[in-house]
């Protein structure tokens, strides 16, 4: 049995729909059973439950071999670290209890270090956590940025015709779609072939710029002339904010936008084939222009 946290979500989905397809037996855990069902549908159980209950997670990864962790971002948290440090904690009894040999983890570049990062400080934590655990095969996974936050720029382009944030515009950067880091896992997963404590950096397929990507996205919807604009560190906080951020999280991704510019934030590894991964941000421009073609909710 495989366990999966975070299922309906971008990378969790695609794990269990991996395992599925290779014939795995998978558990999909989340907190709605609605969102879970086309996942049962494809043959998965389903377990409805809340990740921070240490209980409610032990009897979800009972009888699993392998378990895939990860801490789902809360944005209207009124105390991230918090969050994360009770989603983390249910985690990691949860697996010692249930006497789970494999996880692998969603962590993320940068967390290697212990503070300065926001929310990956939190992720920093979380690795240490299982590393404490015994008897347990661990595979940390450091992805870089997602190439999925850029939809938060839908609505900014549609409204101002620009592209903005905190992260400074000719900062070359580890960019990495979400789907490239569900395959990884999976194959890992399926695999169980990692022991011990090992840390595995997922870097995208190539380094990218805000303006690099900006530029992408802007030929894709048909507006090349796209600029990407930083913003002020209180500008890009107050737009969160705008956007139902909790004021706990806007702080948080401020502090890791200013991490990310000081150039605490980046991988150590070098870039190699094993960390290079596949969808480059031209191919996810097309699944982030039939975002921004789709109707405003």
């Amino acid at each position: 049995m495989y366990a999966v946290t975070g299922a309906t979500g971008n990378t969790g989905r695609l794990i269990a729909q991996a395992l599925l397809a290779k014939g795995k037996k998978v558990r999909v855990i989340g907190r709605d059973a609605t969102r879970l069902e086309p996942l049962v549908k494809q043959g998965a159980e389903p377990f409805v439950g809340s990740l921070d209950d240490p209980a409610v997670m032990t009897k979800a990864f009972s009888d699993s071999k392998a378990v895939y962790a990860m801490i789902p971002p809360h944005l209207t948290a009124k105390d991230n670290r918090a969050h994360q440090q009770a989603v983390g904690d249910a985690l990691a009894k949860a697996i010692a209890a249930a006497r789970v040999a494999y996880v692998v983890n969603l962590s993320s570049v940068g967390a290697h270090l212990p503070d300065k990062t926001g929310p990956i400080t939190g992720l920093h934590h979380q690795e240490l956590r299982l590393n404490a655990l015994k008897g347990v095969h661990l595979l940390h996974l450091r992805p870089g940025f997602f190439m999925e936050n850029f939809f938060w720029s839908v609505d900014l382009i549609r409204k101002m015709g620009i592209n903005g944030g905190a992260i400074r515009a000719d900062l070359p950067i580890a960019v990495i779609a979400t789907r490239d880091i569900a395959a990884a896992a999976a194959e890992r997963l399926a695999a169980l072939d990692f022991s011990g404590s090992t840390v595995r950096e997922l870097l995208g397929q190539r380094d990218l710029t805000m303006a690099d990507a900006t530029k992408a996205l802007g030929r894709a919807i048909g507006k090349p002339e796209l600029a990407y604009v930083r913003f002020p560190y209180e500008d890009a906080e107050n737009a969160m904010l705008g956007m139902g951020l909790s004021a706990s999280v806007a702080r948080d991704s401020i502090e890791m936008y200013r991490a990310f510019n000081d150039g605490l934030i980046r991988a150590t590894e070098k870039r190699t084939a094993a960390n290079t991964t596949p969808t480059s941000i031209e191919e996810f421009a097309k699944d982030f222009a039939r975002a921004y073609a789709a109707p405003a909710q």
